[in-house]
C-alpha cells in the first residue's frame, strides 16, 4: 500500500497543473519535523531562503533527524521531496524552533512558498520531548497553552512578510496550533487564509467553539484522522472530520507514514473505528465530570513523578533501569495523601469509564 513518500515520488504535477491537497500538507507537516537549525533562515533573513532540493546533503542528515520518530522514512522522504519536479524547487524561510522547560513550552514553525502566490506555514506536532508532551496534556486545562500563542505570533509576522495567499496546517499539537493561530491572527492575515489542515490534531475545550473567532474560520478547516485515531479525538467534540485509512493499529495511527494513499488523495472511510470513539467517550465523560483545577492536578503529578528520572525525551524512557522506578516510587510516595489517593482515584475511574463505553450492558 502507498504512503506519502510514494505520493512525493509519483506526483509529478506542478502547483499550477493540480492545485494544492490534503496530502501535500501532510507531506510539508511530516518535513516540519527535521530540524533546520542553520540550515533554513529565520525571520531575521541571515541568508536567502532555500530551496528543498539544497538539504540534500549528506553532511547535515544526523542533525536534520536526531529528533525525529523514524530516521529511515523521514530520510526517504527528503530524498523523494528533493527529485521531485512538485516539491524540489519549493523555498523554505522563517523557521523558528523554541523550547521552554519552564513555560512548559515545545514549538517550531517554518514557512513554504509553494509559488508566487502560496504560503503554507507548517506547525511543528509534538517532538520526542517530554516537555511537548506536557504541554499537549495541558490543554485539557488551559487555553491558550504557550505553544498556541506562539502559533498566533507566527502567523502574523509572516502575514506581515509575504504576500498572497496563505494555507496553514501541521500534524498532531501542529494541527491544533494551526488552527488556533488561525482563530486568532489579525483580520487582515486571517482574510487572506484559504484552507487549514489539521491532521490527527486535539482538539479544543468547548468554549472555543461558541467564539466568533472560530466561526470566520470554520469553514476553511480540514480535519482529517486516521480511523483509530485517538490523538485527533482528543476535546474532540464539535469539529467535522474526514476519516482514512492507516495501514497501523491503535495509537500508532498517528504516524503519518501509515496513512494510506490511493491515486493522489488519501484512502477515506466512511467512519471511526468503535475503539476510537470508546476512549473518545471516555475521555469526555471524565473531562465533563472534573474540574480545570484537578486536571492540572493530575497531569503536573504524573509529569512530575516521571520527571523525577531526569529523562528529557520519549526515547529516553527506553533506557530507565530498576533504580529509575525506585525514584518514581519515591517521588510518588513523598506527595501529600489527598493527591495520591486522589490521583490513584482518577486512574481507577478513567479504567471504569474506557471499560463502560466498550461494554455498557455489562459495567
Amino acid at each position: 500500500m502507498k504512503n506519502i513518500i510514494d505520493y512525493v515520488k509519483n506526483e509529478l504535477r506542478s502547483f499550477e497543473e493540480k492545485e494544492f491537497s490534503a496530502v501535500d500538507s501532510l507531506v510539508l507537516s511530516q518535513f516540519c519535523y527535521a530540524d533546520f537549525e542553520r540550515l533554513v533562515p529565520g525571520f531575521s533573513n541571515e541568508f536567502p531562503p532555500v530551496r528543498i532540493k539544497d538539504l540534500l546533503k549528506a553532511e547535515h542528515f544526523s542533525t536534520m533527524f536526531k529528533g525525529v520518530m523514524d530516521y529511515e522514512k523521514n530520510l526517504n522522504l527528503l530524498y523523494a521531496l528533493a527529485a521531485s519536479p512538485r516539491f524540489r524547487d519549493i523555498k523554505m524561510k522563517f523557521y523558528v524552533d523554541k523550547l521552554d522547560y519552564k513555560q512548559e513550552k515545545q514549538f517550531s514553525a517554518v514557512t513554504y512558498r509553494i509559488d508566487d502566490r502560496t504560503h503554507y506555514v507548517s506547525y511543528r506536532g509534538t517532538d520526542m520531548t517530554f516537555v511537548g508532551w506536557k504541554e499537549d496534556f495541558n490543554m485539557a486545562f488551559k487555553t491558550p497553552i504557550p505553544s498556541q500563542e506562539e502559533g498566533v505570533e507566527y502567523l502574523n509576522a509572516v502575514g506581515k512578510l509575504a504576500d498572497g495567499d496563505i494555507i496553514a496546517g501541521g500534524h498532531s499539537k501542529g494541527g491544533n496550533i494551526a488552527v488556533y493561530s488561525a482563530m486568532k491572527c489579525m483580520p487582515e492575515v486571517q482574510d487572506r487564509i484559504k484552507m487549514v489542515f489539521s491532521h490527527d490534531g486535539p482538539g479544543f475545550k468547548d468554549s472555543i467553539f461558541s467564539t466568533p473567532e472560530y466561526a470566520r474560520i470554520k469553514d476553511r478547516i480540514h480535519k482529517i484522522l486516521p480511523h483509530s485515531s485517538i490523538v485527533g479525538m482528543l476535546l474532540q467534540t464539535q469539529e467535522s472530520y474526514m476519516v482514512i485509512k492507516s495501514t497501523r493499529t491503535g495509537i500508532m495511527q498517528h504516524d503519518p507514514f501509515s496513512w494510506i494513499i490511493e491515486g493522489d488523495d488519501f484512502l477515506y472511510v466512511k467512519n471511526i473505528s468503535n475503539s476510537s470513539l470508546n476512549i473518545n467517550r471516555a475521555l469526555n465523560e471524565w473531562l465533563s465530570n472534573i474540574s480545570d483545577e484537578k486536571r492540572e492536578v493530575f497531569i503536573d503529578t504524573l509529569y512530575h513523578t516521571i520527571n523525577s528520572t531526569n529523562a528529557k525525551s520519549i526515547g529516553d524512557l527506553s533506557e530507565i533501569q530498576i533504580k529509575d522506578f525506585s525514584k518514581i516510587l519515591k517521588t510518588f510516595r513523598s506527595i501529600d495523601r489527598e493527591t495520591r489517593k486522589f490521583v490513584i482515584q482518577t486512574i481507577r475511574d478513567l479504567i471504569v469509564l474506557y471499560v463502560r463505553n466498550i461494554n455498557p450492558l455489562k459495567v
